[in-house]
């Protein structure tokens, strides 16, 4: 019962953001006859340590500010729910967190100083997210930091780890991948809407409305599937065009999204990282035809 406390703590349904933008990069890289499999691997690996890292400091500094409550709507968090200590749950993400700068070592001796920045950055971002004097996800800045680290920062460096060079096509595809991981971001926001004006947790969706992390949510996925039917047009990839098939269920989870309110839309956070995965990996598919 520990171990699925802790399991359930790292969050699952929000690790998908974290391996699907390393496919890519392993499929960029791959295309131009770049591919490592070791760097992908240790890779994957740092970027999945990082997001739980991230979520074990969610779940202590978010105890720690009031935010979670008995009044919670999300999924179960363990600080709050008295199933961990906080001075565990902080000895958790420091050393989940110190997994992932091990890991990173070898990136760092393979690729250079500019991988120790992005990983440290990460980290960084990971523990400030919820964490410090000003908190990124306590004053509207949560959905940039996603966007850019899971989008950009995490195809790019798993590109640039692999081939030792990065283009700004890259950074692009990233792009597409950092609006499906807002767009989790979003649907959470939304939810906790309520809750969060009540701690004085400014999400962008208590700052400006529901009806704008609904309308967020149906641009992220909007925009992700339009740019690789671009990018098919302009490097010559036509088999990108298969991302087509998902657009029905790209607008079902809009339309759920729009109606759905509190505890409703829990499932959802679930069904937007697997849409995240199917998109990663027809995109791969479609790049590698």
């Amino acid at each position: 019962m520990r171990l699925a406390v802790w399991l359930e703590a790292t969050r699952p349904q929000t690790l998908p953001a974290a391996a699907a933008p390393v496919l890519v990069g392993a499929a960029l890289a791959f295309g131009r006859g770049a591919f490592h499999g070791l760097a992908v691997l240790a890779a994957l690996v740092g970027a999945l340590l990082i997001q739980i890292g991230t979520n074990y400091a969610n779940d202590y500094f978010d105890h720690l500010k009031g935010a979670d409550t008995e009044h919670r709507l999300g999924p179960r968090r363990a600080t709050q729910a008295g199933l961990v200590t906080p001075s565990a749950m902080k000895r958790a993400f420091v050393v989940v967190f110190a997994l992932a700068i091990v890991v990173g070592a070898y990136l760092v001796a393979r690729a250079g100083w500019p991988i120790a920045l992005v990983g440290l950055s990460a980290v960084l971002a990971g523990v400030v997210y919820t964490g410090g004097p000003y908190p990124l996800g306590y004053n509207g800045l949560g959905d940039v930091f996603v966007w850019i680290f899971f989008g950009p920062v995490a195809v790019g460096g798993t590109v640039y780890v692999q081939a030792l060079d990065l283009t700004a096509l890259d950074l692009v595809v990233g792009g597409a991948f950092g609006l499906l991981s807002t767009a989790i971001l979003a649907v959470n926001n939304l939810r906790d809407a309520d809750t969060d004006r009540e701690v004085g947790k400014r999400t962008l969706a208590v700052r400006f409305g529901k009806g704008f992390a609904r309308a967020e949510y149906a641009v992220c996925l909007a925009l992700a599937l339009a740019l690789p039917l671009v990018l098919a047009g302009l490097v010559g990839r036509w088999a990108l065009f298969s991302v087509v098939v998902l657009v029905p269920w790209a607008a079902l989870l809009a339309r759920r999204v729009r109606v759905r309110e509190g505890v409703e839309l829990n499932p959802l956070l679930g069904a937007t990282g697997r849409f995240l995965v199917a998109y990663a990996v027809l995109f791969a598919i479609g790049w590698l035809a």
